[in-house]
């Protein structure tokens, strides 16, 4: 498993969109690092931000 992830690969990993992704670096709910012009997300940092999203709560009978 990479230490790091491209936005690209972390969108693949996370199911995310790339708009998902910034906005969640912006609001400083996904912390991002730059290594010249490259974003990389760190997979501690994908982790903890997938496992904060709210869980789904449904209905009996539904999902």
């Amino acid at each position: 498993m990479p230490f790091a992830y491209t936005v690209k690969e972390a969108c693949e990993i996370s199911r995310a969109g790339r708009t998902t992704l910034y906005a969640a670096i912006r609001r400083g709910e996904l912390v991002a690092r730059k290594r010249g012009t490259k974003t990389l997300i760190l997979e501690q940092d994908l982790r903890q931000w997938i496992e904060q999203l709210p869980a789904l709560k449904s209905a009996p009978g539904e999902i």
